[in-house]
This record gives structure tokens, sequence and C-alpha cells, in this order.
């Protein structure tokens, strides 16, 4: 069932004089001509979501994910939510999901599918919710002719503690590897195979726990194989257990509207981060795997012709949701940001990855290094200039510092380092970033503490405009938005932002936090006034790297920028998908030439929504167009 929407206003808080005469302030056709326009989209009860993930598809409507929602609820009953969002007729239709995508990790592929991949196996439980100790188990092999699979059930009894444990899934164990003397040739022994598995306690209490490290014997094998094959755990105990992530990976259709299954990662990854590669490949990288523990810097890569998943040869480790942008000399870059879990010394510099040596270069200067979980990173428009921008950010885990910094790095110097942009008024974690079509972003959003905890969230809106290096304040936002938020570039040149998910509704923290379930839209100042948008028509929906196509355009003598805008996928502040790259062009009459650039690493294959803007600033509204 599709079901037809309208906007609304919502309400606004007493800032500047009355509710009444601010409303009537805010729609003076001169203010939103300055600042722009927040408004409302509530969806009817019964197709509201908790949306954690949304990517802009390319037939202009809008993927709304939520899987479980982070509803512990939804997850035992296995309801699992995707809705797809038309903002230009108002429609709203529900789309049957697979799995738990809660927490996935996703990208635009080439053929115009969205690769999604990973998310939830078990929900994490605090601790005092835990009533039976575990944790994780290594399980060894030393047999190198063969290896071993244990199933779901099996029993581990620790040799010293006495205590038993079940594992509560199956586990392969590689065979063990013969290590030879590289120059003799010498047989030196061998190197045992491990696996990693999450076991229980059999029964309840604080007495099965074990406060040291033990090695167990596995039940049920015998001779050769008991010999060989043995658990080391450390630790087992009633702490916190973390999310659980899943292999499973999909592409969605746009046109069908519907989730197809391809081979599953090698990997369970929740809070994984996907980022296309130089030959169009996808790298999957980090997440909590399937015992809960982080992923040992084992990265992997999905090809959209097979649609397998094979490792990369070496490992790196990263925290959750790392920001991994495709650079033009085909390395990645990492700008620091990230979503959390994960040691506090390990992989948290920014730097530039050669993924194929695993050779990763440190870049310098970053000001609040140890703030950068929660901070968003945007690949500042035109693409060509390389420049990226850092926004804002938080301390490690739940701490409640916050960084008002922005930082700006240009990968094209020939000594790339940090340097401090304009500052934000406050402390801000979870800022939203989206590119705008005249080659600003707009950076909203946000809290002051982590998940908005005492009603720290950041009501505030303003423009980057990158040539100036300066942010101007706009319009203010109507809804607050920290974790489990996002925002996206529509091809009408509006804005749309989705999700918040605070841990309190109060300054004091103690009312819990609702869900922010309503959409928000903004439309920038360009689209008010006595501009007309563009005309932009024809053309063909295909251009090859390095050739030119013409469009009609009765505005194309007033044209003074052309963008190709590859449309978001984001989530956790991550969105390492959007870009927007300069187009060399020419016009002669309604005629408008425009040239695509040759090189691969800057246009990645896929869709992409060109525009073009006038010398006011004023952006046409997109036309698709595919780069194979």
């Amino acid at each position: 069932m599709v079901l037809a929407l309208a906007g609304m206003n919502g309400p606004w808080l007493y800032r500047f004089g009355s509710e009444k005469y601010h409303q009537y302030k805010i729609n003076q056709p001169e203010y939103k001509a300055a600042n722009g326009k927040w408004e409302i989209v509530e969806f009817p009860e019964e197709y509201r979501q908790n949306t954690i993930h949304a990517a802009l598809l390319r037939t202009g409507k809008v993927l709304l994910v939520a899987g479980s929602g982070n509803n512990q609820d939804n997850f035992d009953a296995k309801r699992y939510d995707t809705r797809i969002w038309d903002p230009v007729k108002g429609t709203i239709k529900k789309v049957p999901t697979p799995t738990d995508l809660f927490c996935t990790g996703h990208t635009q592929l080439a053929n115009g599918n969205l690769l999604i991949a990973g998310g939830t196996k078990r929900y994490e439980k605090l601790k005092g919710d835990v009533k039976k100790a575990g944790g994780l188990m290594l399980v060894h092999n030393e047999n190198p002719d063969k290896p071993v699979t244990l199933p779901a059930g099996t029993r581990f009894t620790g040799k010293e503690n006495g205590k038993t444990f079940v594992s509560k899934d199956p586990v392969l164990v590689p065979r063990a590897e013969k290590d030879f003397d590289p120059v003799t040739g010498e047989f030196l022994g061998t190197t045992p195979g491990v696996g990693r598995i999450y076991v229980e306690a059999q029964k309840e209490g604080a007495e099965y726990e074990t406060g040291t490290q033990d090695n167990y014997r596995v039940q049920g094998l015998t001779g050769a194989d008991a010999r060989n094959t043995y658990g080391i755990a450390e630790k087992l105990a009633l702490d916190k257990k973390d999310f659980q992530g899943i292999r499973d990976a999909y592409e969605f259709d746009p046109v069908a509207e519907k989730y197809i299954k391809v081979d599953p990662m090698k990997e369970a990854r929740w809070y994984p981060t996907l980022t296309t590669l130089s030959d169009g490949k996808i790298l999957s990288v980090s997440g909590l795997d399937d015992i809960g523990q982080l992923v040992p810097g084992k990265n992997e890569i999905y090809d959209p012709e097979t649609k397998e998943w094979t490792y990369t040869e070496k490992v790196r480790q990263f925290p959750t949701y790392p920001a991994l942008f495709l650079m033009q000399n085909g390395k990645v870059f990492y700008s620091g940001s990230n979503a959390g879990y994960g040691p506090d010394d390990v992989g948290r510099d920014p730097g530039v990855w050669d993924v194929e040596t695993n050779k990763f270069t440190k870049v310098p200067g970053m000001s609040d290094a140890d703030m950068l979980e929660t901070s968003n990173t945007v690949l500042l428009p035109p693409a060509q200039d390389e420049k990226y921008m850092v926004i804002g950010g938080g301390g490690v885990g739940e701490s409640p510092l916050a960084s008002e910094k922005t930082r700006i790095v240009d990968l094209r110097a020939d000594d790339p380092r940090f340097v401090d942009g304009p500052p934000l008024d406050k402390g801000t974690r979870y800022p939203q970033a989206s590119i705008l079509p005249n080659d600003e972003v707009l950076v909203s959003g946000g809290s002051e503490d982590y998940r908005g905890r005492g009603d720290s969230n950041v009501l505030e809106a303003r423009i980057y405009d990158t040539e100036k290096n300066e942010f101007r304040r706009v319009a203010d936002p109507l809804v607050g938005r920290n974790y489990h938020s996002g925002s996206l570039l529509l091809p009408d040149g509006r804005l749309m932002f989705f999700g918040s998910d605070s841990l309190f509704a109060d300054k004091a923290n103690t009312k819990p936090g609702k869900f922010e379930q309503r959409i928000e839209i903004y439309t920038p100042p360009y689209l008010y006034g006595d501009r007309e948008q563009p005309e932009l028509s024809g053309g063909p929906k295909t251009v090859e790297r390095g050739e030119s196509a013409t469009f009609t355009s009765k505005d194309a003598a007033s044209v003074e920028r052309v963008r190709l805008i590859r449309p978001s996928a984001t989530t956790h502040v991550t969105d390492v998908d959007q870009r927007s790259i300069a187009l060399d062009f020419e016009a002669d009459g309604d005629r408008l030439t425009v040239t695509v650039p040759k090189n691969r690493n800057l246009v990645q294959a896929g869709w992409y929504m060109l525009f073009v803007t006038d010398g006011e600033g004023t952006p046409s509204k997109a036309q698709w167009v595919r780069v194979p």
C-alpha cells in the first residue's frame, strides 16, 4: 500500500519574543530568501518508524531503513521496518525487510542498486541484565591436515576451574599452518588455526564467573581431534555484553523496490563502513562481529559482478563506522571520524591508506584529536579540490566532551596537514553536513553531550561558504537531531533530515528520551525570493568519462556552475558517498554541453544528479545521469 502525505509546520519554542511574532517573522519572504525555511513531515502513525539509515535512490525516492529501530521489543518480535518515501508526490510505502538491518552499512553501486551489508544479531545486555556468565572463547586447532567444525551447543569445560560453558553458534576452526625456515626450508612446527565463538555458562549466577585465563577441553571430541582441539578464554563474567553483528548482505533494487540477497560477508559486522574502491568494488571495514568483539582488522571486498566477498590480503583495524573516502589517486583517506566501539589507541589517527600495500601515512595537525567520535566529515565541493572538513565530535564512549572545532585538510598540498576552519558556536556531537549544488555546505543539528543528554540538542543551522571559508547562520531547525540521525540532498535542491535518539528528554536526565520519527525538510535561501530555478532538460541518460553531453536550457547563458552530485547513503553521521564534481561546460543558445572528467577515482561509476547553477547561486532541479 502507498499512502499520500502532506507537509506541515511544527511547533516553535519561545525564542524571539512571542511564538506568534516569530512565526510571522520566519514566514516573511525576505526572511526566507536570506535564511531558508524548515518544515516538518509527520507520517501517519502506521507508517512511522525509527529511521536509522537513509539513501537517495536513482528514482528520486528515499529509502528509509529502521530494521528493529534500536527497539529490543521489535527485535524480539522480528519486526523489521523499511519505508520508501517520494518527497515530490508525498507518498510513503512499506517494504518487506528480510532481517534486522539496524546499524548496517551501505553504499551506492554502479548499477544504481544500494549495497547493504551487516546488521544486528543480538542486542546489547547491560551489566545487571546479564544472567549467565559468558564471553569470548578462542578455539585452537593444532591439526595441519584438516579444519574442525563445532556445532552450536558445544560444551567447553575448564581444566583448572572445572566450569562448563556452551557455545551459542557453530564455529569453523581452520587447520594449523606449517611453518618452515625461509632459508633452509627446515620444518619448524605449526601455528594453530583459531576460531572465535561466544559462550555462556550452563546456569545462571555469579558462581559461574571465571576470573582468570584457563584452557578448556572440548566435550564430544575423541582421539586426535580431542588432543588437537581446545579452547582458551580469559574472564567469562556477568559484564555488559555488546551488540553482535550479522554477515547478511543485500542489494536494494530501486525499480523493483525490494531487497535482493547476495553472498554474505566473510565477517559478521555491526556498524561497518562500505566504501567504493578504484575498480568499482566495495570495501567493507570494521564493525562488531558475531560475538560482540571489534572485527580484528579483517577487511573484505565485494565484487558487484560476481556478488561475492573476498578478504583483503592484509589487516588494518579501525573503530566502527570509520569515515573512509576514495581519493583521486586511488588511495583511501581516513579522516579520523568514527562512531566509537574500539580501543582509544588503535586506528584513531587520520591518514592516507593504500589498501593494496596496506601502507598508512598519517596526516598531522588535527585539533581536538581525542574528540573525533561522532564528528562528521565532508568532502568539500568541488571534489577536484580534495579538501575535507571534519566537523565537531566528542570524547571516546559516553564522554560529555564535545568539540566546537572544524578542521580542514588539503590533500593536494605537498605536505597535507589539518588547519582549523571557522568554529561552531558550541561543542557539537553528531552534526549533520550536506553538500549543496552551489558549492556551499549546510551544517545543522547535533548535541552538546552524548546522545543529547541534559537537553543539549543544538537547534542551529549554518551554511559554510567554501570560497570565503566562513559560516553564516540561517534559520534554526524545528527538531533536535543527535544520535541515529542524518541528512541528504534531494533532487529538487532541498534537504531532508531524519531520526534522533536522545537518551533523556529533560535537563535532569530523569525522563527517558523518545525516538524522533518526524522527517524535516529544509528549503535553502536559493529557492526563495524572486529567483527562478534554471531549466534543464533533454540530454542522454548515460555519459562516459571524458565524454561530453548536450542538454537543453533556455537559461544556458546564465549558468555559472555545473555539478555532478553523487546521491547520499547516510547513517550515524557517516556519509562517504556524497561528493560534488565540477564539470566543464559550454553554452550555445539554449544548448548546454557538459564534459565529464576522465578520472574514475573522482567520478566513480554510478548514477548522479546533474545540477546547473546560475549567477545568483540558484540551482536547477537535477537530471539523473549514469556514468558507466
